[in-house]
């Protein structure tokens, strides 16, 4: 009810400015006790870890944990913070995050944006949430593609102790060639290197942390089939399916529908869900899959769970119809 009445003032403003200052006002509201959603327990296991509830914030919302507590309070079974990177980044110019509200549709291309893993790490040891939590990492933007793996070596490092799950964004549209590290010996490489670190860190602190790989939709039948083959190789431990898509079907002519950037909300639920009922078919369970891309309702992740997820997330859903969209895709699931 209460975004209902504050989403008309919000659409008003520059979408980046809405994005910071809804969460400011959310984090105030939090801090005053003003915001606690009726928490819903329905839990499920996936990746060793009991989850309260099967859905997620995804990643990019809290670029670098700032939030955490406040968006806790909405309800989540668990959240996913970042992508962050291992040096503080500006991310692309401004303006770079533009609303469609007639296809309920947001494209970004922000780059990134977020103030290094340090930092990330310093915030996710101040907040007093004790839940799931994951950390999504990425690579500089001036980090030469074939040197991506150290860059995510250096993030996997330093958030392990501090993270329920990580994942391994390889997927964003807006960091140069990053989706080249989806295919062939880049990804053979990529997925060895981090299995092999993640090895000698679950040794080294006596505890293991799963490790998530993020993919585009726009992924061919064959992409699918050689990504899924090296997933069951490496024994990856969850795969979220989908981040933003380079396509504009369902936006075109629309205002700002053909800015640069991912696409995300409304127009991406049907080629998301493809590709993950795709990836659902050829590996036949044998790895856990989280749904994101388009729910803007409660049947929209229930469609995800149909299609083979165990857990869904959202994000752009929230910004068209506000939090009540957590308890309604909780109960929606079954």
């Amino acid at each position: 009810m209460m975004y209902s009445l504050a989403r008309p003032l919000l659409f008003s403003l520059a979408p980046e400015r809405a994005h910071e200052l809804t969460l400011s006002w959310l984090k105030t509201a939090h801090k005053m006790g003003l915001v606690q959603a009726k928490f819903v327990a329905k839990p499920v296991t996936c990746m060793g870890i009991e989850f309260p509830n099967p859905v997620g914030l995804a990643a990019g919302l809290d670029k670098n944990g700032d939030y955490i507590d406040a968006l806790a309070a909405l309800g989540f079974g668990f959240i996913e913070i970042g992508t962050i990177t291992p040096r503080p980044q500006s991310g692309n110019p401004q303006p770079r995050l533009f609303r469609l509200p007639k296809a309920q549709a947001i494209i970004n291309r922000m780059g990134f944006n977020n103030d290094g893993v340090d930092k990330l790490v310093e915030n996710v040891k101040a907040a007093k949430y004790k839940g799931v939590l994951g950390i999504n990492i990425g690579k500089n933007a001036d980090t030469p593609v074939e040197k991506a793996a150290d860059d995510y070596l250096i993030c996997l490092e330093k958030v392990y102790n501090y993270a329920s799950y990580v994942t391994v964004n390889i997927s964003s549209p807006n960091t140069k060639n990053l989706r080249s590290l989806q295919s062939g010996e880049a990804l053979t490489h990529l997925l060895e290197t981090l299995k092999n670190r993640q090895a000698e860190l679950a040794e080294q602190y006596g505890h293991y942390v799963p490790l998530v790989l993020k993919v585009a939709p726009d992924l061919s039948t064959d992409d699918i089939a050689f990504i899924a083959k090296q997933l069951l190789a490496f024994k990856v431990d969850g795969l979220i399916v989908t981040n933003t898509t380079l396509s504009r079907e369902g936006v075109e002519n629309l205002p700002f529908g053909d800015e640069a950037g991912g696409l995300s909300g409304a127009p991406v639920f049907e080629k998301s869900t493809a590709c993950l009922k795709t990836f659902a078919a050829v590996l036949k369970n044998q790895i856990p899959l989280i749904g994101v891309g388009g729910i803007l309702a409660g049947e929209h992740a229930h469609a995800k769970q149909q299609a083979g997820a165990s857990l869904v997330q959202i994000y752009s859903g929230l910004i068209y119809t506000g939090p009540d969209l957590v308890q309604d895709s909780i109960h929606a699931m079954t």
